[in-house]
């Protein structure tokens, strides 16, 4: 039996993305144990993978300490996270086990962060959103910073181009309530949804983008301490239209649409819906597609930084960088509550299949050999990095 130091647990495994992860997982030897509410799925699962599993459900207390019993990470993958997230990361650390997933949440990334000096004391890790989109944007926010440590604003962007499986699907219906947001010296504040749609130019076209809430409003403020940042996300040229249009509209509206959003029964009714139609991209498109993500860097006097990812699908990604991710914790050991590129560094998103960077840095910018050895956290304070 393998020791605990090395055996972690792949909640979700059943899904469309945790089947993912564990394919990737037994391809580059690791063996996770996998997990679920339904024996009755996860058995074939993991008789096919050659895998252990156990079942148990995320409100069932005991039988969660149960579960945990002789690993030392999880990796949570059963969204929407805003509801599952809390009785497993709760139970990771009342277990002493370092916990991660693969959400992009504003609100998981939230209660996660305040959750910090207790994963201190209990010397383990909690390190939320380690797929698409939050590891390769996170990196490359702070990968600019470090060149551009005057920066005062962050823009983010990010072009998935692939089919949304049924659990991506409904943990963006979780977001709707939050509207369209950015931050402002420091604070998030709400915008309108379509106002501020344009055109942006990504690695291999321009497209148009929409302000979004991603989950960089969060992550890149804890790993960078940038006061403003704004993120957009990648949109059809006649959705663009159409926001553009409508965006005064949906201002005048806004506070209905929140509250329609977050209504239980809308949120009931659109989760069926997704679940009898969204069934996320074919392997073919797995295998074949690309995504994007820009970011600009801009410091006080007119200087700015930008670059460019080019990466592979977002559902194959975020299986390399799961799996990638609890190797790093499992080897180096961070501690705390860390934003991905907190935890891993900057450069972690270059080892993740065929993922390009393109720079366009100021002639002042600093270079890679003057980078500073922890990462700025909110109010400027510096945070060690992680141990080795």
């Amino acid at each position: 039996m393998a020791s605990k130091k090395g055996r972690w647990l792949l909640y979700g495994a059943t899904g469309f993305t945790g089947r993912l992860i564990a394919e990737e997982a037994v391809r580059v030897g690791q063996a996770p144990v996998l997990a679920g509410r339904s024996a009755e799925k996860l058995a074939p699962l993991a008789a096919g993978l050659g895998l252990s599993h156990r079942a148990v459900s995320l409100d069932d207390g005991p039988g969660l300490r149960r579960a945990l019993e002789g690993v030392s990470a999880v990796l949570h993958a059963a969204g929407p996270f805003v509801e599952t997230s809390a009785p497993m990361l709760r139970a990771c650390l009342e277990a002493g086990v370092s916990y991660l997933d693969i959400t992009g949440e504003l609100p998981v990334f939230r209660s996660a962060f305040g959750c910090d000096g207790e994963a201190q004391r209990k010397g383990v890790a909690v390190v939320c959103g380690v797929g698409f989109d939050v590891v390769p944007t996170d990196c490359l926010a702070l990968h600019l910073v470090e060149r551009l440590p005057r920066a005062t604003e962050l823009e983010i962007a990010i072009a998935a181009i692939s089919t949304p499986s049924s659990g991506t699907a409904k943990s963006a219906l979780g977001q709707l309530p939050e509207g369209a947001c950015t931050r402002r010296g420091g604070v998030i504040v709400s915008e309108p949804l379509g106002k501020g749609v344009r055109p942006l130019r990504f690695a291999d076209r321009e497209r148009w983008v929409v302000p979004f809430p991603l989950a960089d409003l969060e992550t890149a403020y804890r790993s960078t301490g940038v006061p403003n940042i704004s993120t957009y996300f990648a949109v059809s040229r006649r959705m663009a239209r159409a926001l553009r249009v409508g965006w005064p509209l949906a201002a005048a509206a806004s506070s209905v649409g929140r509250w329609v959003t977050s209504s239980s029964p809308f949120q009931r009714a659109a989760s069926r819906w997704v679940e009898a139609r969204v069934h996320g991209p074919d392997e073919a498109l797995r295998r074949s597609g690309r995504s994007h993500v820009w970011a600009r860097a801009a410091a006080p006097g007119g200087v700015e930084a930008e670059a460019w990812l080019e990466l592979p699908e977002a559902y194959q990604f975020t299986a390399l960088a799961s799996v990638r991710a609890v190797e790093q914790v499992l080897a180096r050991r961070p501690v705390g509550a860390l934003t991905p590129a907190q935890a891993f560094g900057a450069d972690f998103v270059l080892g993740l299949g065929d993922t390009r960077r393109v720079d366009q840095l100021p002639e002042d910018a600093a270079p890679a050999a003057a980078r500073a050895t922890s990462s700025r956290s909110p109010g400027g304070r510096s945070r060690p990095s992680p141990r080795a």
